[in-house]
């Protein structure tokens, strides 16, 4: 490991005071120990007192000119930390909306019946579910790009389903929140416009963490949300093409996104430029606030060396958690070309025990991690599992987080394998997993795991009606 992950002057030792929160205890007086942040972020100081000062001390309404100025302002910061024009950027309630954006204002007017769409199965439902709205509505084609061998992005699978002239747009996340996995979105970029196509991007894990520039990406659209990047929940942005934004029809009619109303001679309308045409509601302006102020925390961390930091952390957690008897990873190991710039998550599963019931012992011990399918349900069948536990660090974490982290699932998988679950602690397993049994879909039967405790059906519902 390099020197800066080992020197006690990290880049996390350095900024943990800014996020009081991580200093607080849970359970009993357990520190917490957070490693969710693929799923939200915390927010340091500077974000909650913008948001605070935004929410409690701003009385004016948003058609202020003072407040519009510091909108605007809050999009040229969005739009600095992207290398991107402060027109390109639209303000929406998140990355869900950002992506639903592109599939109806773009994919409407330009996906026929017959026209083809590339995603891949390791999609966020958030970036799969617009697209097969759409498909259905317009009767085109949904085509997916496998995992290769290393679970990563398959190029030769993608280039076997590029069709020139039917290609209409490839949608990919940069990076996966379960197999953490960069995926090359200039290569496929490149590849998608020699074939005609438009390439849609869900950065919701790679803006966070690395540095991201548009130009530099080459893609058509990106999309991201400000809750996994130290913002609030509840805003998000896209950013597109100054071109295609303009051409695109807004998702919503009236309020600020129109230019010109009358109803003499006859009724008319016109749409404002973008990025305007497409905020018609009052915009959330404590959020905004609270997100420029985090687009500006980013920047003044340099994000080469938040993400040169976090891939460190990442790397090492790989091989911590590698080196603990019965449990099996995903994505690509770091070892490898596809997994030596993953990101700093890692989703695994430990044989023969539930991922939400390993997680809620784990939290008793104020250990908070994410377990489920992460909305990625179509790749955790991929894999052949239900779901799958994940850690995912960020800026503020430790390379010490990770040896406690470790410590703790090592005690959880003893009381488990103490009550007859699990493995017992030989020889480590294969760090790419293969199917397990014993991990069936929770929707359809619980796996031999299930702690919790058994409901008298009967008797629940006349204590119901009582």
């Amino acid at each position: 490991l390099r020197m800066s992950l080992m020197c006690k002057s990290s880049l996390g030792n350095a900024v943990v005071d800014e996020f009081p929160i991580l200093r607080q205890e849970v359970h009993d007086g357990k520190a917490l120990l957070y490693l969710d942040s693929a799923a939200t972020s915390q927010k340091p100081i500077a974000v909650t007192e913008a948001f605070r000062k935004a929410a409690q001390e701003v009385t004016s309404f948003p058609d202020d000119a003072d407040i519009k100025e510091e909108i605007e302002t809050a999009r040229a910061n969005v739009a600095s930390l992207l290398n991107a024009s402060p027109r390109d950027i639209v303000f929406t309630r998140g990355a869900t909306e950002a992506l639903n954006l592109v599939a109806r204002g773009w994919g409407d007017a330009n996906i026929s019946e017959g026209d083809e769409i590339i995603l891949t199965v390791m999609e966020h439902h958030s970036n799969l579910v617009p697209w097969q709205s759409l498909a259905e509505r317009n009767r085109a084609v949904l085509k997916f790009v496998p995992l290769s061998k290393d679970q990563a992005f398959n190029m030769e699978a993608f280039k076997s389903l590029l069709n020139p002239g039917k290609t209409k747009i490839v949608a990919v996340n940069h990076v996966s929140n379960v197999l953490g996995c960069v995926n090359p979105v200039k290569e496929i970029s490149e590849l998608a416009h020699a074939a005609g196509a438009l390439v849609s991007v869900d950065a919701c894990q790679s803006v966070p963490h690395m540095p991201v520039d548009v130009k530099e990406l080459g893609a058509d659209f990106i999309s991201a949300s400000g809750h996994k990047m130290l913002g609030p929940t509840g805003i998000g942005f896209l950013w597109g093409r100054s071109e295609l934004l303009n051409a695109m029809e807004p998702l919503n009619a009236g309020g600020a996104a129109m230019s010109r109303v009358s109803i003499n001679p006859a009724s008319t309308f016109h749409d404002a430029p973008a990025p305007w045409r497409f905020e018609a509601e009052r915009l959330p302006y404590a959020e905004i606030m609270a997100l420029s102020e985090a687009c500006k925390y980013l920047q003044s961390r340099n994000m080469s060396q938040v993400h040169e930091y976090e891939m460190e952390l990442g790397h090492y957690l790989w091989d911590s958690l590698s080196e603990i008897p019965g449990i099996s990873l995903y994505g690509p190991s770091p070892s490898s070309s596809a997994g030596r710039d993953r990101g700093a998550l890692v989703a695994f599963n430990c044989k023969g025990i539930h991922s939400n019931d390993l997680a809620f012992f784990l939290d008793q011990e104020g250990v908070a991690i994410r377990s489920g399918h992460h909305c990625t349900q179509p790749l955790h069948r991929a894999l052949g599992v239900a779901g799958s536990a994940r850690a995912s660090l960020y800026l503020y974490n430790t390379r010490e987080d990770i040896d406690k982290f470790c410590t703790i699932l090592r005690k959880t998988l003893k009381m488990f394998s103490d009550m007859g679950f699990g493995v017992e602690e030989t020889s480590p397993c294969p760090l790419v997993s293969t199917s397990d049994p014993t991990l069936r879909d929770p929707g359809i039967d619980r796996p031999c795991t299930d702690l919790w405790p058994k409901v008298d059906a009967e008797a629940e519902g006349v204590k119901e009606n009582n």
